[in-house]
Formats: C-alpha cells, structure tokens, sequence
C-alpha cells in the first residue's frame, strides 16, 4: 500500500522539480524562454467584446501626419461625424484601450499636443482616465461624450505595437457609415495559386486574403481596383502591379468554393498599408458565393530588379543597388537607411521637417522595394555629410522620384541632426530560416550554423572561421535581421552549439558586403576545406542594433595641405614606426625627406560609439612616441598615379582614439590622458593634426605631376561600422617639384585601376541615367570632371 502511494508521489516531485529546472534556464535564448521541440505557450485569442446596452458605439482610426501605420491622431467616429480625444488626464492605460479596441496587441507609447497633426471637427473625449482593461474607449471615465473645452492643439496621438490580437474581428457598430471606416483585420497575405508560383522566391502573384475572426478568406473582386493592388504590393515589398491571367484564375474558383470577406476594399493607392485605406460596401455574397458574378482579387506584383526571382534557382544574386538619384546609407538592413540625393554631381541629405510616410514610400518604391514601412526622422540612423539638399518635402505618392516631389528651395537652417531616413518593406526571401546561431547567452550572438542539403535531406552544419572577418559577420547579422555585427570570432568553443551539427558545410567564404544571405559569399563547392575544422573552432558572430560610422573631413584635408622638407635626424621615431619610405634607409643623417602634410579630422556619425577592436590590456606602447597604440592601422594614406599604380604611402596607427570636440549638447567621453580609455563619442570627432609624426606622405622620390590622394579609414575592417563606403576619401593632387596642390577632395569609394581609366585621358564622367528617368531628373545630373 505504502509502495502504491509513494510510486505517484515521485512523480509528482519529480515533475515539480522538471518545472524548478527549466524556469532556472528560461534566459538562455531559446524563443519564448523555451527549448526547441517544446511547445510555446498559448496565444491571447480575440473574444467579441459585450457591452452594456447603453454603451455609446463608436469607431476608432489613426490618422494625421504618420510616420508608420500604427501610429497617429486618436480619431472617434460618433454621431455621423468623425473628432478627436484631448490629451488632459490621458496616459497609457488609455493608449491601451485604443491600441487594443483597433486589434493591436498592446500601447507602446502615446504624445500630446497635436504631435500628429489637429484634427477637424468635434473633440468627442475630454479627461479620459482608463484602467486599460475596458473593452472600448467609450466606456473610459470622461467628461462625456462631446462635453471638453479643449482645442485641436491638444489632439492626442497613440503609437501602437506591430503584433495584431490573434482572432481579431472586425465588428462594424455603424452599418450605414461603413465607408468613412478604415480597413481592420488580424493579418494580410498573398497566396500562390498557381503551381508555377508556388515555388518562387518571393511570392509574387495569388489571391489576396485577409484573416478575419482567425480564418482567412478571399475578397471579392466587383469593386476591386489597380489602386488596391498598388497598396497590396508595396505592402510586401514591390514596387509596382502588373496584369495576369484572369481566366486561369476564374476557371479555378469553379472548382474550388471561395470563402468571401464581408467587404470590399477602397484605396486611393498612395497607401503604405492597407489599414490606411477605406471599407468599400458591404458584399452582399450569394448562396453560391459567387460575389455577385465576380471571383476572388488576385494580384500580380513586379519585384524590383534585385529581387527577380528565376526559374528553378529562385533568387541568387547578391543586393546591387540600381543607379539613381536616391540612395540608402547606414542601415543595417536592405531596405533602410538615411536618404540621401544627388544634386548638382554632390550627394546629400533630406531634413526631416515635413517628412511623412507618403514621401518615404516615393523613396522606397524609387529604389525597388515596395512602400515604406516607417518614415524616421532626427538622424536615427546616422548622420550624413555634406549640404542638406532638400526641405519640407510633400509628395502625392504618385511621383517617380522624390526628386519631383515639391520642397521649400528658400527654406534653410537644417543640420544633419534632422536627416532623415526610411524602413522599406521589401519581399520575403525566406533567407532567415537557412541561417541560425548557435549556443549564444542571447538571441544576439552564438555560433553561425546553415541549412544545406546532404544525402538527400536538410542537416544544420557550421562555417569554417579561416579568413572569417567583420564583413562576413555583418552578412551574418543582416541576414536574421538583428541589426550589424559587433563582433567576428574564429573560435566558438565557449558557445556550445548541437553537436549533430558540428561538421563543416560551408568554407572559404568571402563576401563583399553587400549580399542579403551568406550562400550568396563566396565560397567552396561541395569539396570544402578546413584545417582546422568546425565544432569549437567554427565561426560565430555577435549582433548589434547599432553601430559606430567614422567619416574624413574631405575640405579639412584640402585647406591644410603643405610640404616639408625635414632632417633626418628628426625623423628616427618615424623611422621606427615604419611611416617613411623603404629608401630612408638609405638616406643620411644630415640629409631630409620631403613629406606632404596634412590634417584629418574623423567624425563618428553612426549610432554608437567607436571602440578600438583591442582591449586596453592588449594595446602596444611604444618607448619612442612614449604612447600606446590601440590599432596598429588606423588609416593609409596612399598617392596613385592616374593608371592607379601606388606610387607612395603612408599609415597611421591610432596612438590617441580621443574626442577632440563634439557637436553642441554632447560631452566629450574619451581622453588619451593618463592612460585613459580610447574611443570616439557619437557627434565628436577626433582631429590628428598635420604637425604630429606619422600625419604624411613621405614624397621624395617622386616626380613632379598629377596624382591622385586617397585616405582609408579603418582599413582592414577592424571594427564594425554601419557603412563602410564613406571611409574613403581621395583628391586630385598636383605636384610640380616645389609646391603642391590638393583640390577636389571628396568621399568615396576606394579608387582602383578600373576607376581611375577616365582620369588618364581627362575626360568628363557622366552619370548612368536608367531609360526610364524623366526629363526633370535628367536636368537635376551634373556632368562631373575627375
């Protein structure tokens, strides 16, 4: 009897135990704090709201000048007439209930006084104070409904999550005013109908269905127009519609029973989500759910060019960005960036007064994704250089390039804390779910480990870390969507990762920078290659949401060159240090080299701090200078000839990473001083002065001509920086035996042979323009000299 009690009494502890266990590793990364295998704990589901009788029924929207479709002015609809909420007594409780009453998971943040815009109309809610629990806005403690003496300068705004209620249902209160109503629903998707689309990488043509209630359904398509499709594509990433093959479609909705949503669908097509368009009438769908005589919407979406699927191999090819006006810089990911217009052969910057999602969705559907998912604003992903060339920009969301959108010409005073930047939605390649890490303490980091195929089937495996550096890393990062990379490690070996997938199954990769998946590295084929194999010495990475940008001054360069002819005997510390030619050696004491000199001052406009790669106990001091180096390369300096041959250099290691002076409001973080911590604080700079050692080009055995004068910036992509592509600065340099002269000096990319043929013959370089620019765009190219 005892032994029948105590067998069922284990078990109980020994469960209760299990639960103690798995609580205590709940933070070890796994989603949801679960392992994999586990199932997830079950989801919040949607349940029709009962409200008393004499609950007022209202409608709610967002509205005003939104930056993302989850945002904006907290709109009522009542009585017929669509007003406001004022912000006294208003908190995030009450943003809760708005979120929530619209099929929002949850409230992030709300702001008053008129952040979005004033509002028309009446103001239906004054002193709104909710729990955050109540089912609609309407029954909230209030002044009541239409009793305020407020003003639109207190409209309130709310800023929803991106999460939708599972089983959200729309439910409309105000049947005979169903068209002022914005689209509701949980969830939209294009579903591939076809078989030859069912394969393709991305889904570019099906039906459209939204999910309702916790089932999808069709919508019918009597009242559907090439305006809603325009919306529907740039929700998923392309750019443009295009027609398809209606009786294909019309003879498979004979064989397969449809399932109609109980609305059509009314935008004007300048929509960045569908939410911000209009219920159109009420489908009144027959017994045989014919809609009416018509058939379920289907839509087919043109991908911009980098996103072309192929037939059989899908998408291949790695992220080149197409020639035009408008360009992205400084996001982690494709599809994000600050913007950036060129103008009069000098590219820029746009502010930020005005910017809305309307002109960002102008900029993403420019550059070949679909419409803008957020319009960003305050220099949030970066700061640019150079002039700011457009201001208060307003688009009708129809133009072709922001570049025909009107702006304010006459409006000045912007500075690059007010760049603005853009979120593209772009097309689900499905890269995300070939690529994982491995082991991590968090999401963030962990050993990098790739689905391939072997023997006929999918097995997880590791990379090989030989040549394995940041640019791959970022690849990495970029990849699963979790920002830049911080960090590259050839050794994972305190990041135990499943031990079915240690073996190598990729090596020799090297990528550009550019690719949107590490399959699109080079790399080995099937016959790898890896000494020292995969296991703890595979390659792994850790992620960031941030990252540092460090960017030359180009005029400072130009405005504080000059020559020197300097002793030898002055000269023996930078003999030490390597920063004279190879045929000082030879020179003696009594004799001098000629250096060209000049000074640089590095800004860091990224979003994060730049940090030598080197901890502090590591950094090498040198008895000579009497300093520490934290990075042994820091910068080249480099003289071309116009064929792209070096003809002398120069480097500098970076013996003092320090804020020399920042930007007004911004305290200086790192000092050279006594040991101190190196780094250079986002919005300072740090300024190596022309009359320091190293700060030069040792000219000497140079002949009098022209030549091309070209800084690099961290140089073997030590640390992490969000673009690389303005690290390079280069000059036109003339040279005449006893003066020198630098001009032209401007950002760039990295000059090589290929680049430098037109300088050899003087020529003018002109701008690729695609077939397609209009005659505006065209007069906005500068015909550009070397």
């Amino acid at each position: 009897m005892l032994a029948a009690w105590s067998l069922p009494c284990c078990f109980t502890i020994l469960l209760g135990l299990l639960e103690l266990c798995r609580a205590q590793y709940e933070h070890l990364g796994y989603p949801h704090g679960y392992p994999q295998g586990y199932p997830e704990p079950e989801q919040e589901q949607y349940s029709a709201p009962e409200l008393p009788p004499d609950t007022p029924r209202i409608q709610l929207r967002l509205a005003g000048d939104k930056r993302k479709h989850n945002e904006g002015r907290v709109e009522v609809f009542y009585d017929g007439e669509w007003g406001t909420v004022c912000d006294d007594d208003f908190s995030i409780h009450s943003a809760q209930v708005v979120c929530r009453e619209l099929g929002y998971l949850e409230a992030v943040s709300w702001f008053p006084s008129s952040k979005y815009g004033k509002g028309e109309g009446r103001i239906w809610f004054d002193n709104v104070q909710c729990t955050g629990k109540e089912k609609t806005l309407a029954l909230c403690t209030s002044n009541g409904i239409g009793v305020s003496d407020c003003k639109h300068t207190e409209d309130v705004g709310v800023v929803c999550s991106d999460k939708r209620i599972p089983g959200f249902k729309f439910i409309n209160t105000m049947a005979n005013n169903v068209q002022s109503l914005n689209i509701q629903v949980e969830d939209v998707r294009i579903r591939a109908i076809l078989s030859s689309y069912r394969k393709r990488i991305p889904v570019t043509e099906g039906y459209v269905e939204v999910k309702d209630g916790g089932k999808w359904k069709q919508i019918c398509d009597v009242e559907w127009t090439k305006h809603n499709s325009r919306v529907i594509c740039g929700m998923f990433g392309f750019p443009t519609e295009r027609k398809y093959n209606a009786r294909v479609y019309k003879m498979f909705a004979r064989r397969r029973k449809p399932s109609y949503w109980d609305y059509s669908v009314n935008c004007t097509g300048n929509e960045a989500h569908v939410s911000s368009c209009k219920l159109g009438h009420a489908v009144a769908a027959k017994a045989n759910s014919t809609c009416g005589g018509g058939t379920p919407v289907v839509v087919s979406c043109v991908p911009g060019r980098a996103f072309s699927p192929t037939p059989m191999t899908g998408f291949r090819k790695a992220f080149r960005q197409e020639q035009t006006l408008v360009r992205l810089r400084g996001g982690a990911i494709v599809g994000e960036g600050r913007v950036e217009v060129l103008k009069n052969g000098e590219w820029g910057t746009i502010c930020d007064d005005n910017w809305s999602l309307l002109s960002a969705t102008v900029v993403c559907r420019e550059l070949g994704f679909g419409s803008a998912k957020e319009a960003l604003s305050g220099g949030r992903l970066g700061q640019g250089m150079g002039p700011v060339h457009m201001n208060e920009i307003e688009c009708s969301g129809f133009e072709k390039s922001i570049t025909e959108c009107f702006f304010n010409k006459e409006s000045l005073g912007c500075s690059h804390e007010e760049d603005a930047a853009v979120r593209c939605n772009v097309p689900a390649m499905g890269f995300q779910e070939r690529l994982r890490l491995s082991g991590g303490r968090n999401p963030n980091e962990g050993r990098v480990e790739v689905l391939v195929e072997r023997n006929g089937s999918q097995a997880w495996g590791t990379v090989c870390s030989d040549g394995w550096g940041t640019i791959e890393a970022m690849v990495v990062c970029r990849q699963l969507d979790l920002g830049f990379a911080s960090n590259a490690f050839q050794e994972t070996w305190y990041w135990p990762g499943e031990v079915s997938a240690d073996p190598v199954v990729m090596s020799g990769v090297r990528c550009s920078g550019t690719e949107m998946s590490l399959s699109q590295c080079l790399h080995h084929g099937p016959h790898l290659t890896c000494p020292k194999g995969g296991g703890r010495n595979a390659a792994g990475v850790s992620c960031s949401e941030t990252a540092p940008d460090l960017v030359l001054n180009p005029q400072i360069v130009e405005q504080t060159t000059y020559m020197e002819d300097r002793p030898m005997f002055m000269l023996q510390c930078a003999y030490e240090e390597n920063c004279l030619s190879t045929t000082s050696s030879e020179t003696p004491a009594s004799s001098h080299r000629r250096l060209l000199r000049f000074s640089s001052q590095i800004h860091n406009n990224g979003q994060s701090d730049f940090r030598p790669k080197a901890e502090r106990h590591s950094w090498v001091w040198h008895d000579c200078h009497s300093h520490y180096h934290s990075m042994e390369v820091f910068t080249h300096y480099d003289l071309l000839s116009l064929n792209g041959t070096k003809v002398a250099e120069g480097h500098k290691a970076s013996f003092c990473l320090e804020d020399t002076e920042c930007e007004e409001g911004i305290e200086k973080r790192y000092e050279c001083a006594n040991f101190g911590e190196q780094g250079i604080t986002v919005g300072c700079w740090d300024t190596y002065r022309h009359d320091i050692d190293c700060q030069w080009i040792d000219i000497t055995d140079i002949k009098p001509g022209d030549y091309i004068f070209q800084v690099v910036i961290n140089p073997n992509y030590e640390v992490p920086e969000s673009d690389y592509s303005n690290n390079f600065m280069k000059c036109r340099c003339r040279y005449d035996g006893h003066r020198i002269w630098m001009y032209s000096c401007h950002n760039g990319v990295r000059l090589s042979a290929k680049d430098i043929g037109p300088l050899m013959s003087n020529i003018e370089v002109v701008h690729c323009i695609p077939e397609s620019t209009s005659a505006s765009q065209v007069a906005s190219f500068l015909v550009m000299t070397a």
